[in-house]
């Protein structure tokens, strides 16, 4: 497991998974503190983990938040967070829903953190800069952050991504223009293609 990154340009880094100490020993202040809220899109329910410094920690669509769960065990170890449901943390679930009607630039200023390897936050922090209403290859974008032969691994760390939308791992493409794998599932990647595509760039 790895310690979490702060992608908001400034913060000290969070506690994340490598910070955690054993079963048994984690003191409360140690603990990372997570608000859940979930957003009804025209693609699925969306599950939003916050933590307490307004970094939005998870993305995902679900049915239940039983995957935003498994992902966190997975980023942050079993016992190293506590989830409670909130509305609207840190007005992020607005944010979204704005998005969704049609205000695309409100996502980017959004603060995300997240755990992973150095290789995947650096994989993650290039999506964030590729344009909205606009698509890149996975060999682009390995190119674009240094690593020219490291296409497929750029690949991997795509797909798991776990801030979906706002981290746009969905505006990576085939280099033939194929849609490739999405972890939200084709029909979902086609529609927010389609939706950057199609919206206004403003609020």
């Amino acid at each position: 497991m790895t310690a979490a990154s702060d992608w908001s340009g400034g913060a000290d880094p969070l506690p994340g998974a490598g910070s955690l100490p054993g079963p048994g020993e984690a003191a409360l202040a140690d603990i990372l503190r997570l608000s859940l809220d979930a957003l009804d899109t025209p693609i699925g329910r969306l599950y939003l983990a916050v933590d307490h410094g307004g970094h939005l920690r998870v993305a995902l669509f679900a049915e239940s938040d039983a995957i935003v769960r498994r992902q966190l065990r997975h980023d942050y170890g079993e016992r190293g967070f506590d989830l409670e449901p909130c509305a609207d943390p840190d007005g992020i679930t607005e944010k979204v829903h704005r998005y969704f009607a049609g205000a695309l630039d409100v996502i980017d200023a959004i603060p995300v953190a997240t755990a992973g390897t150095s290789f995947q936050r650096e994989v993650w922090r290039a999506l964030r800069e590729i344009p909205c209403g606009t698509t890149t290859s996975y060999g682009a974008l390995a190119r674009k952050i240094g690593r020219p032969d490291a296409g497929r691994a750029v690949g991997h760390a795509n797909g798991s991504n776990p801030v979906a939308v706002i981290v746009p791992c969905h505006r990576v493409i085939g280099a033939n223009g194929s849609l490739t794998g999405y972890g939200g599932g084709i029909d979902r990647k086609r529609w927010l293609l389609r939706h950057e595509q199609s919206g206004s760039l403003f609020a």
